[in-house]
């Protein structure tokens, strides 16, 4: 066998996987550019209604207009302008989530993994027992106490989502903490709260860009739907979801209200997905052997 042949595969296949995703980067790009400059882009104001040109077709469609190049919706708001502004809304929702469930998970595992014995049974007991309880009726629970909101998205996202992130940071946690430089910190009297956050967590940090890259196209969708329930954003602000919810009643009549935003939904976490991929695979050397 000609063992050259084998190599060249092995050497495309490794070159293909350090390609930039350019499809995914561009969608990222696109996504970051309309939430930094949304009010530049965005030709009306997303909240001020025409009644006159209520239910308007997308500009290239009989009885549309130019200027609502994607048509208006049943208050005559343009829905270019609200697709905008919904960018920001789920950018913020996102990070914000990801801020909370983020630190509770990080801390949590890393006292899980570094100490170790009773520390770590009680919470990854706690963890299991936190990851059994059902999400929609912990939202509908909160929602019936707190009203629908975008803090309450926030408050029951950011308590439902940190178990994952404690099991990971766990693990890398479990890891790290036999390597030299934490027994030699040991061995300097460094504290055990020093060698936690100053040696250790230094060294998780490529895993959490990964998984807020994957987790930020994840909590799109996840606020989106919370949002189509009622159970989030609520109006007079525009929110992708919000606006699926409000449009849904005229799918068979103005198929923009609904696909517009279907759309830009599936924009954003394509991107995000395909970037966290790709970050995954150039931050972890084990990915690139794969």
């Amino acid at each position: 066998m000609d063992i050259s042949i084998f190599r060249f595969n092995k050497g495309s296949q490794l070159k293909t996987r350090q390609n930039v995703p350019l499809l995914g980067i561009s969608f990222v790009g696109l996504f970051l550019i309309v939430v930094a400059f949304g009010p530049l882009l965005a030709p009306h104001d997303p909240f001020e209604g025409d009644l006159v040109n209520t239910v308007l077709p997308p500009a290239w469609q009989e009885g549309g207009s130019t200027d609502y190049l994607l048509g208006t919706d049943v208050m005559g708001r343009d829905i270019l302008s609200r697709l905008i502004y919904g960018a920001r809304i789920s950018l913020l929702l996102s990070l914000a989530c990801i801020c909370v469930y983020g630190t509770i998970g990080v801390i949590l595992g890393l006292l899980a993994g570094f100490f170790g014995t009773r520390t770590d049974m009680v919470i990854m007991r706690f963890t299991d027992f936190w990851m059994s309880m059902p999400g929609i009726v912990m939202a509908i629970m909160f929602v019936s106490v707190l009203g629908p909101s975008m803090r309450t998205v926030i408050i029951v996202i950011g308590i439902m989502g940190w178990p994952g992130y404690a099991r990971i940071i766990r693990g890398q946690c479990l890891s790290l903490k036999e390597e030299d430089f934490v027994r030699l910190a040991k061995v300097a009297g460094c504290s055990d709260i020093r060698i936690i956050f100053a040696h250790i967590f230094p060294n998780i940090i490529n895993t959490l860009i990964v998984l807020v890259t994957l987790d930020i196209g994840t909590i799109i969708v996840l606020t989106s739907t919370l949002s189509f329930l009622g159970l989030g954003t609520q109006p007079p602000s525009t929110d992708w979801g919000l606006m699926l919810s409000q449009g849904r009643d005229y799918i068979t009549t103005a198929w923009w209200l609904v696909t517009f935003p279907g759309i830009a939904i599936l924009i954003a976490v394509l991107g995000f997905n395909i970037t966290g991929d790709w970050i995954r695979d150039t931050l972890d050397p084990k990915q690139r052997l794969r």
